[in-house]
């Protein structure tokens, strides 16, 4: 009785714990449908923070660089960047933050959503001018 009470009061954490963004994504070119990479995401003080861990599909070779960046980033593997960063958990999911797109070197306000535990809708937005992807949990 003890422990069938004890899993009922855990299932609400379990719950909350799926609807985290945090974890290993493939991320969808919205143009080309291939997928590009794996960024895992993290959160760290409240924040999220998105890395590339894995390059799947490049037109510039195995370990291309994100010559387009300015600043710190020029010049630098993509691999091992962090492309999302300083999203708080607000609205509908998390926003708030900053997304980079390597391929153009440019940087955009940046928010997420939760499309459901295995798709997470990720947006880049200049004004009131969105465009989405969706990422597949890997």
């Amino acid at each position: 009785m003890r422990s069938t009470v004890l899993l009922l009061a855990l299932l609400p954490l379990a719950a909350v714990a799926q609807q985290s963004p945090t974890g290993r994504w493939k991320t969808i070119d919205d143009e080309t449908g291939k997928v590009k990479s794996i960024v895992e995401i993290s959160e760290s003080g409240g924040k999220l923070r998105g890395q590339v861990v894995d390059i799947l599909h490049s037109d510039r070779g195995p370990d291309p660089a994100c010559d387009k960046c300015k600043g710190d980033n020029k010049g630098k593997p993509i691999k091992g960047m962090a492309i999302l960063w300083g999203l708080s958990p607000g609205g509908d999911g998390w926003e708030g933050g900053t997304i980079l797109d390597p391929a153009k070197g440019k940087t955009y306000k940046s928010r997420l959503k939760l499309i459901d535990d295995d798709k997470l809708g990720v947006s880049g937005c200049v004004a009131f001018i969105c465009r989405e992807q969706v990422w597949i949990r890997e």
